[in-house]
């Protein structure tokens, strides 16, 4: 009966590892076709948005200039640890 049970966790440990290297070389090999298709969503789920990273304003009111940052309290800087 143990021995029934030793051979099935050695074929479950198999297709386990035949399922990782299978994985791992199709992505490999279809590597550039993954990276173009994750671009194409990432930019296609910007929408609106998109225009202003290529110069347009995408319709939003955005400013040309960074504001300065409120004069106030600030904490102390740490010294570096280097």
């Amino acid at each position: 009966m143990c021995q029934k049970i030793i051979n099935v966790v050695a074929i479950a440990s198999g297709v386990v590892s035949l399922a990782v290297v299978g994985v791992g070389g199709y992505v490999y090999v279809n590597q550039e076709s993954i990276i173009e298709s994750v671009k194409e969503k990432a930019l296609g789920s910007l929408g609106g948005l998109g225009g202003a990273a290529l110069g347009g304003a995408g319709g939003l009111d955005l400013p040309t200039t960074p504001s300065p940052l409120p004069a106030g309290p600030s904490l102390p800087v740490p010294n570096s640890p280097l």
